[in-house]
């Protein structure tokens, strides 16, 4: 059986006490949501069931989600729906740039599903995202969290970094070993790949990856892929805890606590990343302004 096999009941782990999320006392969620419900947006705090989303929309911020909310893969460990994608929107990149204009963000983050039906991958919507920002918001930093851009990753790869994002984003988001039962259809090495080749065009210090822990990883493999991301380049790195989405979702293998969260960190600072954020709660876009 896989590591990361899911099928049947399990008894659940009891969630810890560090496991907290705030919740705002003021319209700051309804207002981004009403906001982006108007423009036909999406977000990856709504989509990916962000535990800090409460925080970021509280400050005005958010992670949009472009390309439609439909995935043409299937990880065991998140929430966006799979299927059958729908048509690009021509009009989203405009839209998005509106939105960020009249929130009135100081860093844009822009991420999407898979998009294996496209012969970029989804890469030329980043791009024009990217433009739409720049002429609606050229104060605003950005960061593009993308996917592998199968079938063509140096199409995409060129396509992406030729619009000159402020970050480069691409998640590894677990293990070597736990690659075949939680990502089917993604490849460990083809992931660290795309962040060398990123590194290598425009420096590492401008290149992120993020983990979440929790699937049955252990700590050598953690620090083993730590090393692997710092090797390709990476000078950016996210850690944080994996909660299922639901019971159709990988189960939590593990709670890791906020003293291994800071260990991993200190792990990663000590071998040269300039960025890290690590603890329970942190995702992908936590704390993501430069």
């Amino acid at each position: 059986m896989s590591p990361v096999e899911y099928r049947g009941k399990k008894p659940k782990l009891e969630r810890p006490s560090w496991i907290k999320v705030a919740v705002p006392g003021d319209d700051s969620l309804k207002r981004v949501g009403e906001l982006m419900s108007k423009g036909g947006l999406h977000t990856v705090c709504q989509e990916a069931h962000c535990p800090n989303i409460y925080e970021c929309w509280q400050r005005g911020t958010a992670t949009f989600l472009i390309l439609g909310e439909v995935c043409t893969r299937k990880c065991g460990f998140c929430a966006v729906s799979k299927g059958s994608p729908t048509p690009v929107d021509p009009d989203e990149p405009g839209e998005l740039a509106e939105a960020a204009a009249r929130l009135d963000l100081k860093h844009v983050v822009i991420t999407s599903v898979d998009r294996d039906d496209l012969p970029d991958g989804g890469a030329g919507q980043f791009a024009k995202t990217l433009e739409a920002l720049r002429e609606k918001l050229p104060s605003a930093t950005t960061e593009v969290l993308v996917p592998d851009f199968r079938p063509d990753p140096v199409l995409g790869l060129e396509i992406v970094l030729n619009a000159n994002p402020t970050i480069f984003s691409h998640n590894v988001e677990t293990v070597r070993r736990l690659y075949p039962a939680a990502r089917p259809g993604s490849n460990y090495d083809h992931s660290v790949s795309l962040l060398a080749s990123a590194a290598e065009k425009i420096g590492g210090d401008r290149v992120k990856s993020s983990l979440i822990l929790g699937l049955g990883e252990q700590e050598d493999e953690v620090k083993e892929t730590i090393q692997d991301l710092f090797n390709a380049g990476s000078r950016r790195i996210n850690l944080g805890q994996y909660l299922a989405p639901s019971d159709r979702h990988i189960p939590v293998k593990r709670y890791w606590s906020p003293e291994e969260f800071n260990g991993l960190g200190d792990f990663a600072r000590g071998l040269g990343f300039i960025k890290v954020e690590s603890a329970p709660l942190v995702r992908s876009s936590y704390h993501a302004a430069v």
